[in-house]
């Protein structure tokens, strides 16, 4: 079950046609139909749309573990591109938790094509930020 529904998504998540069927503090998922704006020099997806997709679940799960007044921000993301994902195919993207500390969370998200081949994976660490 989610707790932080799609509609409070920042507009960049809209933009991307990110789709949320999953936010819980443990596990954040999301599809995301590959559109042809997304296209690369050599006719795939290009890889920082596949990393703003990943950013934006890591993102969402550290969101989904902060308590009131807090907030986060991503300050290290590193990615491993495995497989392309087609024009006209779906990226799917499964992101859990590797540490939930007091001042930084570690998250890191896989990113298959439709047919399950993984294209990606990528591992971020968020800072969690306190209202003075």
């Amino acid at each position: 079950m989610s707790i932080l529904p799609s509609d409070l998504q920042p507009p960049f998540a809209h933009f991307m046609g990110m789709i949320f069927t999953t936010v819980t503090p443990d596990l954040v998922r999301a599809e995301m139909p590959v559109r042809e704006e997304f296209r690369n020099r050599t006719g795939v997806m290009h890889g920082g749309a596949i990393m703003a997709l990943a950013d934006n679940l890591g993102g969402t799960g550290a969101t989904a573990n902060l308590r009131e007044g807090q907030s986060t921000a991503t300050i290290e993301s590193k990615t491993n591109f495995f497989a392309s994902i087609p024009i006209g195919d779906v990226a799917i993207a499964e992101a859990i938790p590797l540490h939930r500390g007091r001042t930084t969370m570690v998250w890191q998200t896989r990113i298959t094509r439709r047919d399950g081949k993984l294209a990606a994976i990528v591992t971020q660490t968020q800072l969690i930020l306190s209202e003075k």
